[in-house]
């Protein structure tokens, strides 16, 4: 097919998988700097591409003037008025689907991601379980946008991309240069593949009585921006961030990070975005699902014992629970999680 001019890309939700985006973004404009591209996202996540040249983001206001079949073919025309030559559906839910579909009807051709729902059904299963690396999410999309004629570089690394504090943050936060900066985004979404708030507080007690280390503590929510300050309060060296600043602020203080400690969770793709190196603890979940940060290497992955727990991963977002492997992020050591940040501030 003839190389397009302009592309749509449709990533609708979550934090995470759309933070995943943007390192292939950056690499389709390396490759292809003529290219114009529109993304569109819920509003909140285009937030997660402010620091982006020459990107144009429109937002799919699902709940209101987009809501329903009725809305999205509003959304289609609106999409028809900028020109697009090809859509890179990188989300294949219904909604994007029905939305490809209108876009069809307009005269605009889309490819959509084979997500691998059956490959990663092998992985989670109980029983004969296939366990190998599977495509990255990354990997996944860029196959899109090689239908779209657009191949990608598979070397390609994130620049390392450190934005402009704001005076808020500057004035709010004890911000000394000198010292080496951590941030620690101790929650996830479901508690399988949360490391125990107990341990995590030995971490980041041993990491505070590094002088030359200052720590950020990152989440949201009034309970876990409560846990975060109390943990925050016990520390010369801890910070909580959490409800103090904007999303666009707080992406411009991950941004600076030396080194970011994360769940598998949205926070751990905000760090990679920008470069930061980026060190993971996994519980019920696995990086072989192809939902590690962009660019991150074994060695920064912290995982159980699958000899022990053999029936690792039990679920690819980390929603089942398993009686028996309740405790499974316990056989990671508050020691071994210490020695891996300090290993990458290096």
């Amino acid at each position: 097919m003839k190389r397009p001019d302009h592309i749509l890309i449709i990533r609708l939700s979550a934090m995470g998988d759309v933070a995943m985006t943007v390192p292939v973004i950056l690499n389709l404009q390396k490759n292809y700097p003529q290219l114009k591209i529109t993304v569109l996202t819920k509003p909140f996540f285009a937030h997660l591409f402010e620091h982006l040249d020459n990107i144009n983001v429109v937002k799919a206001e699902v709940k209101i003037q987009h809501k329903g079949i009725s809305g999205l073919w509003i959304l289609a025309k609106q999409l028809h008025k900028l020109k697009i030559d090809s859509v890179a559906d990188l989300h294949n839910v219904l909604r994007s689907r029905i939305l490809c579909g209108f876009l069809k009807i307009l005269g605009h051709d889309y490819f959509r991601i084979d997500k691998g729902r059956a490959e990663k059904k092998a992985l989670t299963k109980p029983k004969n379980k296939v366990l190998k690396q599977l495509k990255t999410s990354h990997q996944r999309y860029a196959d899109v946008f090689k239908k779209l004629n657009l191949p990608l570089d598979q070397n390609f690394k994130t620049p390392n991309t450190k934005l402009s504090l704001s005076a808020k943050i500057k004035t709010q936060l004890k911000l000394d240069e000198s010292k080496k900066w951590v941030g620690i985004a101790p929650f996830a979404a479901h508690s399988p593949k949360q490391y125990p708030f107990k341990l995590m507080k030995e971490v980041i007690s041993k990491l505070n009585e590094e002088q030359d280390i200052h720590i950020f503590l990152f989440g949201g929510g009034k309970k876990e921006t409560k846990k975060l300050n109390e943990l925050s309060e016990n520390f010369d060296n801890c910070e909580n961030v959490a409800g103090k600043f904007s999303f666009s602020e707080e992406l411009q203080l991950i941004s600076n990070l030396n080194v970011m400690l994360s769940m598998d969770s949205g926070n751990g793709h905000l760090a990679a975005m920008f470069g930061v190196d980026v060190v993971t603890i996994w519980g019920a979940t696995h990086p072989y699902a192809g939902f590690a940060p962009f660019g991150q290497t074994r060695e920064q992955q912290l995982l159980p014992d699958l000899d022990r727990y053999p029936l690792l991963p039990t679920s690819i977002y980390g929603n089942k629970k398993i009686k028996a492997y309740k405790k499974v992020m316990h056989d990671i050591e508050p020691k071994k999680v210490l020695e891996k940040v300090k290993l990458n501030l290096v």
